[in-house]
């Protein structure tokens, strides 16, 4: 995989595509990783994420995905989320890869629940189980389940940032963060599979819940007494949880046949009595995500990487 680049793209540089002739005004740089940077770009007076990369092929994969997602958008009134994607020819002569996206402005997924309370919790969930389910009936895996990783908009309307690491189904995953990993507390394979995901999920879960008593645990264990069992007992802890042990047992033993299923779960566990929502009704698109999901995925992606704006 291929580092930063070294160079930078100062505010007001004008980066235009070698082929399509795109041209797209630098604003500022949203976040780096390890094969590529993305930037705050403007044309005509619309914003949009722009990523460059040093590696054609590794950048490609990602584009891949995005054009499959795009795939299910088509006959759908939503937006197109990849707008570009061209070779910038650079000082160095050296050609490098890009590809745009439409940027909308929103919150981590921490920060949103900080704001807004633990009472969205549940919608917030609900969509990131949507968006999910998106990518897994597209063929796709996302891989790195993990808070950074997740943003909020309005209504608690979720978007995945970083799909560097999303795998084909059927594959090793790419990229994954050991928490969130199944294969780290001992419960199953790295293969990329919709389980792989769910896992994740159930962990991040338990995080935003209580990432101290988490930190904690893994402090305390050795790497071969990790097991499911110790999450869930961490989790049945947790008061908020309790309710949702049920659920989270079938995601940490890949026990949903499917995340349609698990979503559908989840909603059940969303209307049970005396679960708590947040004041504010629930919108339209959050009763039918999966009947409507090709209407939202217009809004499936506004960052690439794991910084905000």
């Amino acid at each position: 995989m291929t580092t930063s680049f070294e160079w930078s793209l100062p505010r007001g540089t004008v980066v235009r595509g070698k082929w399509k002739q795109g041209s797209y005004r630098i604003e500022r740089l949203l976040g780096e990783g390890a094969n590529g940077k993305v930037f705050l770009v403007e044309r005509n007076r619309n914003w949009y994420a722009l990523k460059i990369g040093a590696d054609a092929v590794d950048l490609q994969s990602e584009v891949n995905v995005l054009q499959s997602i795009a795939k299910q958008q088509r006959g759908s009134r939503a937006e197109a989320f990849l707008v570009d994607v061209d070779d910038l020819r650079a000082m160095d002569g050296k050609d490098y890869p890009f590809y745009v996206m439409r940027y909308i402005r929103g919150a981590t997924l921490s920060e949103y629940l900080a704001r807004h309370g633990m009472d969205w919790f549940p919608v917030v969930g609900y969509s990131l189980l949507g968006k999910l389910g998106e990518l897994h009936e597209a063929g796709w895996i996302f891989g790195d389940v993990k808070v950074e990783n997740v943003m909020v908009a309005d209504y608690g309307r979720v978007d995945l940032v970083d799909y560097g690491g999303v795998t084909a189904a059927g594959k090793g995953v790419r990229q994954f963060t050991e928490i969130y990993d199944r294969g780290y507390w001992n419960a199953g394979s790295r293969i990329a599979e919709p389980s792989y995901d769910l896992f994740s999920f159930a962990v991040l879960c338990i995080q935003l819940h209580d990432s101290r008593r988490l930190s904690n645990l893994i402090g305390a264990m050795l790497p071969q007494t990790r097991t499911p069992d110790e999450l869930l007992r961490l989790a049945g802890a947790i008061p908020a949880l309790k309710p949702l042990g049920g659920w989270l047992r079938k995601a940490l033993y890949g026990e949903f046949s499917t995340t349609r299923e698990a979503a559908a779960a989840w909603q059940q566990w969303m209307h049970r009595p005396g679960i708590k929502r947040s004041s504010a009704p629930t919108p339209g698109w959050v009763k039918g995500l999966f009947l409507g999901s090709a209407a939202l995925l217009g809004t499936t992606i506004y960052w690439l990487l794991q910084m905000g704006p």
